[in-house]
């Protein structure tokens, strides 16, 4: 295998390749990290023994010279904006530019162009048209149907008809990849068009539309309908959310956008093959001297499960990743770690061993037949599912035998924890002792002086529409904290992230909040308004309006003036928002609060 998966003419000579399979475009830098999903499939790719370069970051600015240079490959395009969903990357939720482009040399924001997935496409059918063009990652994967587009305030359609791209592969797209290019190669067209988790545009639904298929609200209904696209997210959601699922057929114009069922999620065998493959661990050589900073805050973690059951309404990662659990072995993991000791910038610090929760390792149903119909989108609201296991025994022992590897001398975790997960009592003794034995060896070994969870509000009608726990359980929590904190004599702090002016918040339900963590003698650092991305319940509920669940109507925060009245009340201690705030309390007819903040 290659050491660098080339990235130029003379990189491909110096293999002696003459010939290239599969060419991967890429919205990110080329970092051949495992967190990097260029770099995974790219590197699983080329373990088929496919011949595989990756272009990062091309200039879609001038006469398109970075889609010619390593000119026809014989199999396909491969296209993704990256990590982030290109605009997520590029705006805040008040549509202000970031201060950095994370997955860009030096942070700088010239890297990648507005809806990159469309943009890229684009430049490779007008210079290749007969070349087939698949797109990958989290913005073709949440954007794969109708879906509403925050940045330009309207529904678009799916990315697949904005962008003219032949196929789009949803989810993790690891066995869907190998199995296109085989078919590719082979000349089965007719197969790509009933592979699980492959999308596509046409004229006529292979087989007929079947009574087994999902048949959503055509694009031009949802357009003139809110209620048809709340109906469509609901279907969507939970069929992302089942084992085994049913293909989507959403009709668009005189054409249909066709979306087969997902593969069954990996087996840990599986997800071992993937991580077990020779990273380099290190951005291209073509940065040397340039700081990318999503690499600076990843390169000595290592991921040890994906999927997700939190749900939460405003995150993407169950709709992308999926709601079961896959876990990598203890010895994979390990494996890994033996690796991150011998990087030559490695002082002994493993930052994160955690995924996209760090306490779900090795956690799901116990029963898998009931998982096998079930629908829902999280296993943790609004009440943890009895049939779900949480013996956390597993991820306490890895911590320890990762702390013990030659080399390391802490391990700390930088994932989110979910102590809804602590806090459940289990039928089960074992598991249910397991969750103490857990917050210890986390809150004693594991933090770095500050540990950061997300209650993201206090108020319960808010907190159930964003699929979270009551804040009760944080309190709880923070009591756990304090207390393992003072029996080992350690002086460490709760961080807590909150969201303003997501759907069904009031700005009294921001005043509240505010006394509540004032009480908890908190100043809050890490806070932001709510970011309508694609394809969220959260965002479903703020373009129309509606709870697709129950089809009623929700208050959604949306001018400029509303955003701003409730994120002032995160800052009650700052004396230049005071006058504001009091004038806010009087005019909302909660005066009796102005004492309790001031």
């Amino acid at each position: 295998m290659a050491e660098w998966l080339p990235t130029t003419k003379k990189e491909c000579e110096r293999l002696g390749w003459d010939e290239l399979d599969i060419i991967l475009f890429s919205g990110d830098a080329y970092v051949d990290h495992p967190s990097f999903g260029t770099a995974v499939i790219g590197r699983v790719l080329e373990a088929q023994g496919y011949r595989v370069a990756i272009v990062p970051q091309p200039n879609w600015q001038d006469d398109l010279r970075d889609f010619r240079k390593l000119g026809r490959p014989r199999l396909f395009f491969g296209v993704t904006a990256g990590c982030m969903d290109s605009m997520v990357n590029r705006y805040t939720a008040a549509r202000r530019l970031r201060s950095e482009d994370a997955y860009t040399p030096d942070g700088r924001h010239t890297g990648r162009p507005e809806y990159a997935s469309v943009v890229y496409t684009k430049a490779l059918k007008k210079l290749f048209p007969d070349v087939p063009v698949v797109l990958g990652g989290i913005e073709a994967s949440m954007r794969r149907l109708t879906h509403y587009d925050y940045w330009q305030d309207k529904l678009l359609p799916s990315i697949l008809e904005m962008s003219g791209a032949d196929y789009l592969i949803y989810g993790m797209g690891e066995k869907p990849i190998v199995e296109l290019a085989a078919a590719i190669g082979e000349g089965r067209s007719q197969d790509i068009l009933l592979q699980p988790q492959i999308g596509y545009t046409t004229d006529n639904v292979p087989g007929g539309i079947q009574e087994t298929d999902k048949v959503l609200a055509s694009h031009e209904q949802c357009l003139q309908d809110k209620r048809a696209q709340a109906q469509n997210f609901r279907v969507i959601e939970e069929e992302s959310n089942r084992i085994v699922a049913q293909r989507i057929v959403q009709p668009l114009g005189k054409r249909f956008v066709v979306m087969n069922p997902p593969y069954r999620p990996m087996t840990t065998q599986e997800l071992d093959a993937v991580y077990d493959l020779p990273y380099t661990r290190q951005p291209h050589p073509r940065y040397k001297g340039k700081r990318i900073p999503a690499y600076e805050m990843i390169r000595h973690s290592v991921t040890i499960h994906r999927g997700c059951f939190g749900g939460c309404s405003f995150c993407t990662i169950s709709a992308h990743q999926g709601k079961q659990i896959v876990s990598r072995s203890k010895g994979s993991i390990l494996k890994e770690v033996r690796a991150v000791t011998l990087m030559d910038d490695f002082h002994g610090h493993v930052t994160d061993l955690g995924g996209p929760s760090a306490n779900m390792y090795g956690l799901g149903g116990r029963d898998k037949s009931l998982c096998e119909k079930c629908r829902r989108a999280t296993c943790l609201h609004p009440k943890v599912c009895p049939n779900l296991n949480t013996d956390l025994s597993a991820l306490t022992d890895l911590y320890q035998a990762a702390s013990h590897v030659q080399g390391v001398k802490k391990v700390t975790i930088g994932s989110g924890i979910r102590y809804d997960i602590l806090q459940y009592r289990d039928p089960d003794q074992k598991a249910d002792r397991s969750h103490l034995a857990y917050a210890r060896e986390l809150i004693v070994n594991h933090v770095s002086g500050r540990l950061k969870v997300a209650p993201e509000h206090t108020q319960s009608s808010v907190l159930d529409l964003m699929r979270k726990p009551g804040f009760e359980q944080f309190e709880q929590f923070k009591k756990t904290f304090d207390k393992v904190n003072a029996e080992a004599g350690l002086r460490q702090q709760l961080i807590p992230y909150f969201i303003s002016s997501h759907p069904g918040c009031t700005p009294q339900d921001m005043a509240l909040l505010a006394v509540i963590t004032k009480k908890l003698n908190f100043h809050l650092e890490q806070v932001q308004d709510f970011t309508p991305t694609p394809m969220t319940l959260s965002t479903e509920i703020f373009y129309t309006g509606i709870n697709p669940y129950t089809m009623q109507p929700v208050y959604v925060p949306r001018t400029d003036r509303d955003k701003q009245a409730q994120r002032m009340f995160f800052f009650w201690y700052d004396q230049s928002v005071r006058h504001q705030i009091i004038a806010e309390l009087r005019r909302m007819g909660r005066a009796d609060l102005i004492q309790r903040l001031f």
